[in-house]
């Protein structure tokens, strides 16, 4: 157990910790819009990097560069697609995005969003969204517990269980306290120190392989330097990129930001850091491959290149990154199913609308604390999948069965709610089938899940009643708005 490290760690985490309880004080008597969107008031740089911390789990620092340190170049088309998908959805979707949510009833979760939308009196879309929400923000969370797992006992040497129950507190507990004010400003410094620790380690390695102080290679996998492999990989990795018109956690940030001209702000910043992140996530793969030679878990490559290059104190602090990026996308996991299933089960069905500002806010907390143990007995089940493979799965559930129809519902004004549920189910059923019996193709499950939900959006929007005068009044009012 290197000490300086752990200091580092829980000086991290008390750090957080703290964020988390300076806004439970400041929103103490807030209602369930400051604690589920924050009042609508974050600025460009808090939207911005929020938006991407959440997005990039841990994986982009131990997944992703695990992938490329282990099979070459043909793995970076996930980045390709990730940094393709995201400067689209900023650029297209989170201007009218957030106008729409402010003129359909001020909707503040993305299933309210959808059904306000349609200015439907039922709350069967909200449902269906909240329940596959719970079911895919779980085993997100997971993935992030599992890493910061294999953090603590790879670089600290305690348990890998009681690692991730310690982490599980810890976000809990500011996201308990704090809602998304407090997830906001905690991504925001997790974004800042995710990029000065993937900067970092790739620079100063190629440093010490000029220098000779590399270890033996070895033999490379074939085509390891080739970025066009085989069709399927180009075709999966782009298609990563799907995802992001439909991921609630991260597209809820386009909801929050003040106004249309900080989203031109936020925009600027957002793409950059992004394409920052997953470029030098590849090079933290290539140059670890080098650096390192072969090693035995090809997950910690990245936590053995900082230990190798760094001092105890700049290794724990980047190694922190790993931590942070685990923690930025648990909370927003944790938080929007929690928004989805208080704002969108709880208060309209079971509560019948009864329920008070000082009672969702603690029917949210206790929501998180629920769905953060599940995720926790998921991530500490043996047989459960990899870090990456965790991520996947969820990306690619709500990347099928929101991203085309949330499309849809912003920019398709004939789009009605039977296209959108019908979207939905399909979406998400061919995703989960094609995981489940045609894995094996080698072509990632959010591709067909896509394909077929947007089909079937459109064929059941056109097959039943178009919607009515009210709801075309409300896009075309959205659509002709100047900036707010």
């Amino acid at each position: 157990m290197n000490k300086t490290e752990l200091f580092v760690f829980i000086a991290y985490m008390v750090f957080m910790l703290g964020i988390g309880l300076y806004f439970f004080i400041k929103h103490k008597s807030g209602g369930e819009k400051d604690y589920f969107l924050g009042g609508r008031k974050m600025g460009p740089w808090v939207s911005a990097l929020s938006a991407g911390a959440s997005d990039m789990s841990a994986w982009v620092l131990m997944g992703l560069p695990a992938d490329i340190y282990l099979f070459g170049v043909g793995k970076a088309w996930i980045a390709i697609g990730l940094a393709i998908g995201y400067a689209l959805s900023w650029i297209f979707l989170a201007p009218r995005l957030r106008r729409y949510s402010i003129a359909a009833k001020d909707s503040i979760t993305i299933p309210q969003f959808l059904t306000n939308r349609f200015l439907s009196p039922s709350r069967l879309l909200q449902i269906i969204c909240a329940l596959i929400f719970a079911v895919a923000y779980t085993i997100y969370a997971a993935s992030s517990f599992k890493a910061c797992g294999t953090l603590f006992n790879t670089v600290i040497g305690i348990d890998a269980k009681l690692a991730m129950l310690i982490a599980a507190v810890i976000i809990v507990g500011y996201t308990f306290m704090g809602g998304f004010s407090a997830v906001s400003w905690t991504d925001f410094f997790q974004g800042m120190l995710m990029l000065a620790a993937l900067l970092a380690a790739p620079i100063f390695a190629l440093g010490l392989i000029n220098s000779g102080k590399a270890a033996e290679a070895g033999a490379l996998p074939k085509d390891y330097w080739k970025l066009f492999t085989n069709w399927k990989d180009v075709l999966s990795g782009l298609g990563w990129g799907i995802g992001y018109f439909g991921m609630p956690h991260i597209i809820i940030r386009f909801m929050a930001i003040r106004s249309e001209k900080d989203v031109k702000k936020s925009r600027v910043i957002g793409i950059s850091w992004n394409w920052l992140i997953v470029a030098f996530s590849v090079i933290a793969g290539l140059v670890g491959r080098r650096l390192l030679g072969e090693i035995d878990d090809s997950a910690t490559v990245f936590i053995q290149m900082v230990r190798k290059i760094f001092p105890a104190l700049i290794s724990g602090v980047l190694l922190s990154a790993i931590l942070a990026a685990s923690m930025s996308t648990a909370d927003s996991q944790l938080l929007a199913s929690s928004s989805a299933f208080a704002s969108d089960v709880y208060k309209p069905v079971i509560r019948k609308g009864k329920a008070g500002d000082r009672e969702m806010l603690w029917a949210g907390r206790i929501l998180v604390f629920v769905i953060a143990v599940i995720a926790l007995l998921i991530a500490i089940d043996p047989d459960s999948e990899t870090i990456m493979g965790l991520v996947s799965n969820a990306w690619g559930v709500f990347g099928a069965a929101f991203s085309p129809v949330i499309l849809l519902a912003i920019f398709w004004r004939r789009f009605n709610i039977a296209g959108a549920i019908a979207g939905i189910l399909t979406g998400a059923v061919t995703d989960i089938l094609w995981l489940a019996f045609l894995g094996d193709t080698g072509i990632y499950e959010i591709i067909p899940g896509a394909i077929l939900g947007l089909i079937a959006a459109v064929a059941a929007t056109l097959l039943t009643k178009a919607p009515s005068g009210d709801v075309t009044d409300l896009f075309d009012e959205v659509v002709s708005k100047k900036e707010m």
